[in-house]
């Protein structure tokens, strides 16, 4: 894939920032699960959390190319990082931007942009999560606002986001996925609480946790977009959080890559190192291949999608072959460092442990293939 000279530079700040600030603290916060604000709040400052944010509200106003290019360098280095920038932008600017009216948008993107907070996104429910259009969060219209009740899990970013996007049934009389809207909501907002943080087996220094809420008032006015259509919106940001999900599993693969062939050329056994055995040059070849089949899907769905043509089917394409590759290419990596690879004192036991994420969130690798398929069957 060709990149011109802008895409260049901001890989190459994404690259330096995260092996100067990221590599030495990444082994620490997944061991203790504490979120980095720190070096978040410095992305922020970089643009890397406004990467999709037009530049009248505060962003860089990013071709998503390059956008998923700090995603993949950034997660090459500590996943539970990348994740936050792909949460941040892809569920929690994009839909603002694409959806929210100018009152919206100045209110919300520029601190987002800014890394002053985060923003985050209310969807999945104990009974809906690969079905999303079981919504049972509740919004009633009284006046001019709209009182919810309901639960979500699974919500990246939600101890430390100024807002939420928080999708709940408006019309309770309408079956299936219809009748849902969204709304934009202060995470101050009275009723509405975050609960514990979950621990987790892989991107542990990423924040996610269930949301409750109850009799939570919000004014009509944050509506986002229009009411009742909802499960079109979420969709919609779906279909462009699976880029993110690509890149950042595109990411951790890269960087287990890097890891294990280093250490191929390092390790002796036998008298002379590892990667001059078949065996290892074999393993890093079919890592090496998937790898550049993962980019390039990631990268032509970046490219539809900014010339604004369909990309869905790409992005699921893109999303599934990724997460697959990333557990494909961590697990080989621990094989070529063998026992050393199974302790915490090398990065390809973390990388291991983040990538399953990748296969389940933003739709299981099942639920892609559906997409997938639907796509072809309806060709």
């Amino acid at each position: 894939m060709q990149l011109n000279e802008n895409q260049k530079m901001i890989r190459q700040i994404a690259r330096d920032f995260a092996r100067k600030k990221l590599a030495p603290i990444a082994a620490e916060i997944d061991r203790t699960g504490e979120f980095p604000l720190a070096t978040v709040k410095e992305m922020g400052a970089l643009g890397f959390l406004g990467m999709t944010v037009p530049e009248q509200y505060g962003g860089i106003g990013a071709d998503l190319t390059s956008y998923a290019l700090v995603v993949e360098e950034v997660s090459a280095v500590c996943a539970s990082h990348g994740l936050t920038v792909a949460a941040h932008n892809s569920l929690g600017c994009w839909p603002i931007a694409q959806l929210g009216n100018e009152e919206q948008k100045n209110r919300f993107l520029p601190p987002a942009a800014a890394g002053e907070s985060l923003l985050s996104f209310g969807l999945t429910e104990a009974g809906a999560g690969s079905d999303a259009g079981g919504t049972r969060t509740t919004a009633v219209r009284d006046g001019d606002h709209w009182v919810l009740n309901g639960s979500k899990m699974w919500i990246t970013n939600s101890h430390y986001a100024g807002a939420l996007i928080i999708t709940a049934k408006t019309d309770p009389e309408a079956t299936g996925s219809r009748g849902i809207s969204a709304f934009l909501m202060p995470t101050d907002t009275p009723g509405f609480t975050v609960e514990k943080k979950e621990d987790k087996l892989g991107m542990r220094a990423s924040d996610t946790a269930p949301l409750t809420l109850e009799n939570v008032r919000v004014p009509a006015d944050l509506l986002l977009g229009e009411e009742g259509e909802g499960f079109k919106y979420f969709m919609m940001t779906l279909d462009g959080g699976r880029i993110s999900i690509a890149a950042v599993a595109l990411g951790i693969a890269v960087g287990a890559y890097r890891a294990a062939l280093e250490y191929a050329k390092k390790r002796e056994q036998f008298g002379r190192p590892i990667a001059r055995f078949q065996a290892v040059r074999f393993m890093l070849a079919d890592m090496a291949t998937q790898i550049q089949a993962s980019r390039l899907l990631t990268y032509e769905s970046c490219r539809l999608k900014d010339n604004g043509q369909p990309y869905a089917q790409m992005a699921a394409m893109a999303k599934l072959h990724a997460s697959e590759t990333a557990m494909f290419v961590t697990d080989k990596a621990i094989q070529i460092h063998g026992g050393y690879g199974y302790t915490t004192e090398y990065p390809v036991e973390r990388m291991y442990r983040d990538a399953k994420l990748c296969t389940i969130g933003e739709g299981t690798s099942e639920i892609q293939r559906m997409v997938i398929g639907r796509y072809e069957l309806d060709a």
